[in-house]
């Protein structure tokens, strides 16, 4: 810019006393004076302009630099988002108002569907000990029940991922809740009508569901910047985990006020609420909403990678082609570790603590509902703090590296002491480290897919869900067996933080955070 002022300004200089009134105004200005000549005061006014604006140009460029190390970020990313400093002070030159920023809104709304999501699952895990002594259930039998809501959700996985890469989080969203809604609703009836109508609704319940990780995952990587996503999907995973704190809590309350129906009725009226609300409040892409600023919608786009074709029209890659790469393979294994270890906490933790100690329904929610409150506190930090390594000019795959290695180790670890406690206190306390670290691999394999495969995270996720289901359902059932087998859960601990431990050794050999797809 400077240079092509100056240009601009080179005819002028065949005067020479334009030449010398360019040079130095004042000097012009005493020397006219003394020859009795009144100086027009435009001309000089003109030339303070002119210089005071190129002094401003200097020092926004130089307070653009300043602000971006003070918040480690890129002078890019500062001038997107309009932040200048300079002389200790802020100076925000973008659209001045106290709006909450649209992306912040989506996020708060997606954590509530994540929060629904759990609830409605953990409704079943607590509900599932006064139907299993009315009905006379045995411990194998117990587990079957238990993994039914796994027969649905392990179909919905892929082709729900598909559905997300193809038309977005909002529609695809906006039917899984409003149908798991609907399953949860259903039942009460189903229980009391038989067995196997109880195991049908669960599995449709689950076919619902299997949609929410995929549209959330796919929704967050487009409404926010690389170095605040993995702070989104910590938020969006903390209502997720909150989810079970609120079940646990709710659900024996409910069940000895007003009965069997209570927490179901309430749960899937809270999710056709928030299909009102989403419906009408959220686009599939920030560029979409009429709610967005321009400041807010530059700040966005700067902090992504350009995108040289819209995913929506390339089909997805062959099975063939996403297994043949073992970064694929280090999210899949990765994911049938976390869901291995994850529902065999969700699922058998009031029965264990009922069962090794001896606590009644609610005592065993209470100590239930802790561990899952702190994993939920946990995750944010996580996902805060990959940002801001990612910020500070740490690669992408060691700052998952790191994130992940912590999210498996440390529950390994904690199992293996489980296995050692002696009062439900103490169990708690293993408890609520080992979710309270896992938590990291949300920061992790979670957000990995879109790191390799950002076109088609979607395909991505459902398969690696798939598998991690079908786990899933094996530990689910399993525990049961060698609960019955041999009378306590140690073994089944046992083999679970041992996963953990083969699985980071994998991830840490074979993962990447460069793009693959």
């Amino acid at each position: 810019m400077a240079a092509t002022a100056t240009g601009s300004l080179k005819p002028l200089q065949h005067s020479s006393c334009s030449l010398s009134f360019h040079r130095n105004p004042i000097a012009t200005k005493k020397a006219l004076l003394r020859f009795g000549f009144g100086v027009r005061k435009s001309q000089i006014r003109c030339d303070d302009l002119r210089s005071s604006s190129e002094n401003d140009g200097k020092r926004r460029g130089e307070a653009v630099v300043a602000a971006a190390k003070k918040r480690n970020q890129s002078p890019e990313r500062c001038a997107a988002e309009g932040i200048f400093t300079g002389g200790g002070a802020s100076e925000a030159i973008t659209e001045v108002g106290t709006m909450i920023p649209e992306r912040i809104k989506v996020v708060i709304l997606t954590a509530c569907m994540m929060c629904l999501c759990n609830a409605d699952r953990v409704v079943m895990s607590v509900a599932v000990v006064p139907l299993a002594d009315k009905l006379g259930w045995s411990s194998s039998f117990l587990g079957v029940v238990q993994s039914s809501f796994l027969w649905g959700y392990i179909f919905s996985s892929v082709i729900g991922g598909a559905l997300v890469d193809r038309y977005g989080g909002k529609r695809v969203l906006a039917w899984g809740v409003a149908l798991w809604s609907l399953a949860t609703l259903l039942t009460p009836w189903a229980a009391a009508h038989s067995t196997l109508a109880l195991l049908c609704v669960r599995a449709f319940f689950g076919l619902a569901e299997g949609v929410a990780l995929p549209s959330m995952t796919t929704l967050l990587s487009r409404w926010f910047p690389t170095d605040e996503r993995a702070s989104a999907v910590g938020i969006s995973m903390a209502g997720f985990h909150m989810g079970n704190v609120v079940g646990l809590l709710l659900t024996p309350l409910l069940l000895s006020s007003i009965g069997i129906s209570g927490p179901f009725i309430l749960f899937a009226s809270l999710g056709l609420l928030w299909v009102s609300t989403w419906s009408s409040g959220v686009t599939n892409n920030p560029q979409d909403s009429p709610f967005i600023t321009r400041s807010e919608l530059r700040l966005i786009q700067a902090g992504k990678p350009v995108q040289t074709s819209n995913n929506s029209t390339k089909p997805n890659p062959s099975l063939r082609l996403l297994l043949s790469k073992l970064p694929t393979w280090a999210i899949i294994f990765a994911n049938v570790t976390n869901n291995w270890g994850y529902f065999v906490l969700l699922s058998w933790m009031p029965v264990y603590f009922q069962t090794v100690f001896n606590v009644n329904l609610k005592q065993a929610a209470w100590f239930s509902a802790l561990p899952w409150a702190t994993m939920a506190i946990s995750g944010y930090y996580a996902g805060a703090a990959s940002d801001f390594l990612i910020r500070t000019g740490h690669s992408v795959t060691s700052v998952r590296k790191i994130m992940q290695s912590i999210g498996f180790m440390g529950p390994g670890l904690s199992l293996l002491c489980l296995n050692f406690a002696k009062s439900p206190s103490c169990a708690a306390v293993f408890m609520t480290i080992a979710l309270s670290l896992s938590s990291f691999s949300q920061a992790g394999f979670l957000l990995n897919m879109q790191d390799i495969a950002p076109q088609y995270a979607g395909f991505l996720h459902g398969i690696s869900n798939c598998a991690g289901t079908l786990a899933a359902i094996v530990s689910t059932i399993g525990t049961g067996y060698f609960v019955q087998w041999l009378g306590s859960f140690q073994a089944f601990l046992t083999v679970t933080a041992f996963l953990y431990f083969a699985t980071t050794v994998f991830w840490i050999l074979f993962a990447t955070g460069e793009r693959v797809f």
